[in-house]
């Protein structure tokens, strides 16, 4: 395992827990950001923070299948898989992609998409996939991650490192975006908060 390798990945893939970090953070900054005519041309802040996850997907995708060659010597999956392991991967993958998408379900485009900070109300869910876990898209999203790893690059020696660090991530992610800062709650107009 080249460092230089784990380094790389580790920035490309921090790259988005902090703009979402930032966004959940300073959400007033985000919005003054959108307001910019370059970047208003995207659409609005929701929109635009929808093209940031396909964005960010595309380079968190493109980073593993580029550690799984480079580490695979030229191949994406080990010579000989085992079919245990990659029905747990799938298993895995799939419970990852229910939570994930029942937060979508759950929630919409614009709960999604940091509604609640960037001037929307946003009705608190409880029901699933919130019963199960305060975060279950991050859950959700990791135990993809994981998934796919295991199909992927089990048993190499390298086959946990960017599931571990995407785990780090998403945790203090989670944690910072829960940490919401002290502003004064805007006054809605319509379904909209100005």
């Amino acid at each position: 395992m080249r460092p230089w390798l784990v380094v790389t990945a580790a920035v490309v893939l921090a790259l988005e827990r902090a703009t979402y970090a930032f966004i959940a953070r300073r959400p007033d900054a985000f919005r003054r950001l959108c307001r910019h005519p370059l970047v208003a041309r995207l659409g609005e802040p929701v929109v635009i923070v929808r093209r940031l996850l396909y964005a960010f997907k595309a380079l968190q995708f493109s980073t593993f299948v580029a550690w799984c060659l480079i580490h695979g010597d030229g191949h994406p999956l080990p010579a000989e898989p085992d079919a245990v392991v990659l029905t747990l991967a799938a298993a895995i993958m799939m419970g990852g992609q229910i939570l994930n998408w029942s937060v979508f379900y759950r929630l919409g485009m614009i709960g999604v998409f940091y509604g609640d900070r960037l001037g929307y109300r946003v009705a608190w869910c409880r029901g699933f996939p919130f019963s199960l876990c305060p975060h279950p898209q991050y859950v959700g999203v990791v135990l993809t991650i994981w998934g796919f790893f295991l199909g992927a690059r089990y048993p190499h020696d390298d086959w946990f490192l960017l599931p571990a660090l995407e785990t780090l991530y998403y945790a203090v992610g989670a944690h910072l975006e829960q940490e919401r800062p002290h502003y004064p709650e805007p006054e809605p107009i319509g379904g909209r908060l100005t």
